[in-house]
């Protein structure tokens, strides 16, 4: 079965051809990462119109990077939640156009669950049941699958996800956006023992990511000898280069400590043959490598190739395979909806 995926929930526009969830036949991503540097953030009206200009030069290269033509497609599928309105809007739309003058099976599919099933891109096969934590920009959760067709959520975050404390950690170090690609290359050179920064104490499996945020705030301005009225975006230019690296080192180790100790309280409540990393914090290498050594000894552990943690169509096409599989129908491309906020179903 072939399926092209579309992807544009924020700010990259993507189109890929996956054959049977796992084989890759072409992968397309137009990022939008420098048109949003400049803002610290992304701004969806720019985001939208940027995918607007992207999405069917992005859909036309991946027919061809693949060499097929829309005779070979065998389904369309499309992220419709969670994400921006108007950048999933854009995605949805071209989806549904093209599953309509085509007429192919259409499947909306998840966000989240397509971020899982980047897992299955480079070939492999997790065996059930399994844990998987999704971490990114936007949304903290582990998830407990039985099968393909399950997905509880166990645990959540309260406040901030984990990549928008990256973000905002890096804001005050003065880092550039996106924030976790930052504070990984800053704290290569830096201790992560110099600073100690507390441990949210957040009952069951859930986590907060806020107090840790405010935690790195106020050990900046004590560095400084700075009052806690300091604005933080005064801070990043009176620390040295080696106080930025020693902060981001500091505060990469502790998140992912809270990150690895969830992960474990999880295991021993829902037993699992396997631990997934999923999203685009999971790119970072030191919690791949802490990940490993918690858990190679008795869970098969996974995580994706780098170029498939973040936003891309592999994954949408490969979530969308196996929900057919499971016995998922396609939709009416003319009755599909979009959902800003969803829980994953």
């Amino acid at each position: 079965m072939i399926i092209l995926g579309i992807e544009s929930s924020c700010d990259e526009t993507a189109a890929a051809i996956v054959e049977d969830g796992v084989k890759i036949l072409s992968n397309v991503v137009v990022s939008q990462i420098d048109i949003h540097a400049a803002y610290g953030g992304v701004i969806p009206e720019v985001a939208a119109r940027s995918h607007i200009e992207a999405i069917q030069p992005v859909i036309n290269k991946s027919l061809t990077d693949a060499n097929l033509t829309w005779n070979d497609i065998d389904a369309i599928a499309v992220t419709h939640t969670p994400g921006l309105v108007g950048s999933l809007l854009v995605g949805t739309l071209a989806a549904r156009t093209e599953a309509i003058l085509h007429n192919k099976p259409f499947y909306p599919t998840h966000h989240l669950k397509s971020h899982i099933y980047a897992n299955w891109l480079s070939g492999h096969q997790p065996e059930f049941p399994l844990l998987a934590a999704v971490i990114s920009g936007g949304h903290t959760q582990i998830i407990y699958m039985k099968r393909h067709d399950h997905f509880d959520i166990i645990g959540t975050t309260r406040d901030d996800a984990i990549g928008e404390c990256f973000d905002k950690v890096a804001k005050i170090l003065g880092l550039p956006y996106p924030g976790g690609p930052s504070i990984a290359k800053a704290a290569e050179t830096g201790d992560q023992h110099k600073y100690h920064l507390p441990i949210p104490q957040v009952s069951n499996l859930d986590f907060s990511f806020s107090g840790l945020k405010t935690a790195v705030l106020r050990a900046v301005q004590k560095k400084l000898n700075l009052p806690i009225t300091t604005p933080s975006h005064e801070l990043k230019n009176l620390l040295t280069e080696q106080q930025i690296s020693d902060f981001a080192s500091s505060f990469q180790f502790t998140a992912v400590k809270i990150l690895i100790q969830k992960l474990q309280k999880a295991s021993t409540a829902h037993p699992a043959k396997s631990i997934l990393l999923a999203g685009g914090v999971s790119a970072n290498q030191v919690l791949r490598d802490e990940l490993t050594k918690s858990f190679a000894k008795t869970h098969q552990v996974y995580f994706p190739e780098p170029q498939y943690s973040t936003d891309n169509g592999a994954m949408v096409a490969s979530a969308a395979y196996f929900s057919a599989q499971s016995g998922d129908q396609p939709t009416d491309p003319y009755q599909l909806d979009i959902s800003p906020r969803s829980v994953i179903y």
